[in-house]
């Protein structure tokens, strides 16, 4: 891998790490002010809210300043949002602003792999930072969960500067304190990202950049390849953003778990999402990405699994086994998004559009989950309900590629042997 690589990737898990970890405390602010049951599943789609407004926006911005000022420009916006929330600020919208900082955060972190890396090393630099992102949502709330914790928070809550007097009087808020350091770690490596020889584009006015993005979407929608992908990777997404906050309502109908013990339980699923990563950034090429979509399809009758699951014994291998599949369906289907998306339009645009409707499916589910939960569906009624969604339209993207395989076989493997021609 070539020089910078691994700041990169240092300041990706340490941003990343510290947004998972403020999820946990968020649900246990949520808790402890007694909020209505449904604000804690609208922590994801009020994340994710930004990602969908600022998509026209965020993808031009990454391509034209260098990608990491524009990953520490993005950093302190998260940052303000965590001291929002340490301050007073409402958790929903301090998540917000927090999403708003990933959103922008994502073109840059992406992009710059396809500019950094040449095509050879692409599934593996996403073998690399698809790991480490899985490894540091998981490993971020179960930190949380024990920044909130009986061991942690009271030695959290014991320090004191002296002379200054910030008004910290609950776990939650002891770890949010704790968590402004872990941003600030990865703004200190944002300093040291390269610049890379990529030639810088100008931003347009809001109404031309609304209207590029708008062809963008369009035009990797209409490739052959791009739309598989893009559709695949947008429902895996959409998937695993929700389920990070549906564990805790199974945790607590199964296995009787509050916030810290969940937070805890879904620490194991990063042993099998790095090895599932990690296997496929060895073992898949390029061009035979779309290999691994009949597999996608199981994961929906895997994670109707859950609802029959009621001890730990069971459910730790089982969740293992989810992360290893999960992780090895997104690494190459992501490699080959932003290969397609790259050739199509620039890497910062690719990954915007990626995002939007990635999150724009995180929003969609995560209000439907909402909605299901005022209207007292059970944390198993809603699990089994995703789980016959992603079966039924993985199943859909299945055949829709094999139509495309079909009808348009030229243009398919013309692709294809341009992929193939780029990774070696």
């Amino acid at each position: 891998m070539k020089k910078g690589f691994s700041t990169i990737m240092s300041a990706q898990f340490f941003s990343s790490l510290a947004d998972n970890a403020l999820l946990v405390a968020a649900v246990e602010l949520l808790r402890l002010g007694q909020a209505p049951a449904w604000q804690v599943p609208a922590l994801a789609p009020m994340f994710a809210l930004f990602y969908v407004v600022l998509a026209p926006f965020v993808g031009a911005f990454a391509d034209s300043i260098p990608k990491g000022r524009v990953m520490f420009v993005s950093n302190a916006i998260k940052i303000t949002g965590c001291l929002l929330m340490l301050f007073g600020g409402h958790p929903l919208l301090a998540y917000a602003v927090v999403g708003m900082g990933a959103a922008a955060y994502g073109p840059a972190k992406y992009g710059i792999l396809t500019e950094l890396l040449p095509p050879s090393q692409l599934v593996k630099g996403n073998g690399w930072i698809e790991g480490l992102t899985i490894a540091s949502i998981v490993l971020g709330i179960l930190l949380g969960g024990q920044l909130i914790g009986p061991a942690l928070s009271p030695l959290l809550l014991a320090f004191d500067l002296p002379g200054l007097n910030l008004g910290i009087s609950t776990a939650p808020q002891a770890a949010i304190a704790s968590i402004v350091l872990l941003y600030l770690v990865a703004a200190a490596f944002n300093l040291f990202i390269p610049r890379t020889s990529a030639p810088l584009i100008p931003m347009q006015g809001a109404a031309a950049l609304v209207g590029d993005f708008s062809r963008c979407n369009s035009r990797l929608w209409a490739d052959k390849l791009g739309q598989i992908t893009l559709a695949t990777t947008t429902l895996l997404w959409g998937i695993f953003g929700n389920l990070r906050l549906i564990v805790f309502a199974w945790a607590a109908a199964a296995l009787g778990y509050g916030t810290a013990q969940a937070s805890n339980l879904a620490g194991v699923v990063v042993i099998g999402s790095v090895m599932g990563a990690v296997a496929a950034s060895f073992t898949t090429q390029l061009d035979r990405a779309t290999n691994v979509i009949p597999i996608a399809v199981g994961v929906g009758f895997l994670m109707i699994g859950l609802v029959f699951i009621d001890s730990l014994l069971t459910a730790v291998p089982f969740l293992v086994v989810m992360g290893a599949i999960c992780g090895y369906l997104i690494v190459p289907m992501n490699a080959l998004l932003q290969h397609r998306g790259h050739n199509l339009m620039g890497a910062g645009r690719s990954i915007a559009v990626q995002n939007f409707n990635e999150q724009a499916c995180i929003l969609g589910l995560g209000a439907l989950y909402v909605l299901m939960t005022r209207f007292g569906l059970s944390a198993f009624g809603a699990i089994t309900v995703f789980g016959v969604v992603v079966a039924v339209v993985m199943e859909l993207i299945r055949r829709w590629h094999q139509r495309n395989t079909v009808i348009h076989r030229e243009e398919v493997e013309r692709l294809l042997v341009i992929a193939r021609s780029d990774s070696h």
